[in-house]
């Protein structure tokens, strides 16, 4: 297992400032949700480091290491280059070698999009990414009250937000994200959604 120092060393290469240091956040802030619910603080921490891995390589790199990793992308996902660097990241982090949790590989897959069932790690770093101490967009605030109260509410939270987002830009929904949508939105019956949209 490599320390945690390699893997910084590897994400300063890699990653613009800006993003280095939001991973760095997502990281402190994957740590910080764990400890709260329960989760593996080690295995959070390390997720939120290496979730955005693959986020600043170009597309045709992202591309190149998805299709090296034998991965076969759904339509919408090859129409949709903003997923890409999710599932890039989760096939580079697996066949560099760097990782061979099979669940935090899973969580930094489906960070940006989420999907149904999530586990308690996938949720955290789901979150995180919404919640670090860097993210300034409207509604950060709203999430960062909601995940102190129970990810289910700022997963539905996050969800709302992003799919909102998707659709005023006319752009495509993954269907993980819509069913994890629906999830929440049934097991969260009466609940009123705080973020404006």
């Amino acid at each position: 297992m490599m320390k945690i120092e390699d893997y910084i060393k590897i994400l300063e290469g890699r990653l613009t400032k800006k993003r280095f240091i939001h991973s760095l956040a997502v990281a402190d802030e994957a740590k910080r949700l764990a400890e709260k619910y329960g989760g593996d603080v080690d295995r959070a921490y390390l997720a939120g480091l290496l979730h955005d891995i693959m986020k600043d390589a170009p597309p045709q790199e992202q591309l190149e290491a998805i299709d090296a990793s034998g991965v076969q992308l759904a339509e919408i996902e090859r129409m949709e280059p903003k997923l890409w660097h999710a599932i890039a990241g989760a096939c580079y982090v697996e066949k560099q070698g760097l990782c061979d949790d099979a669940e935090i590989i899973s969580a930094i897959r489906c960070h940006t999009t989420g999907k149904p069932s999530m586990t308690l790690l996938e949720q955290i770093l789901y979150v995180a990414d919404f919640t670090s101490a860097e993210r300034d967009y409207d509604g950060a605030d709203i999430m960062r009250q909601a995940c102190n109260e129970s990810l289910e509410i700022a997963m539905f939270e996050g969800a709302r937000y992003s799919l909102n987002s998707v659709l005023l830009k006319c752009g495509f929904v993954h269907i993980d994200s819509l069913l994890m949508y629906n999830e929440l939105a049934i097991k969260l019956v009466g609940y009123t959604p705080r973020i404006k949209i």
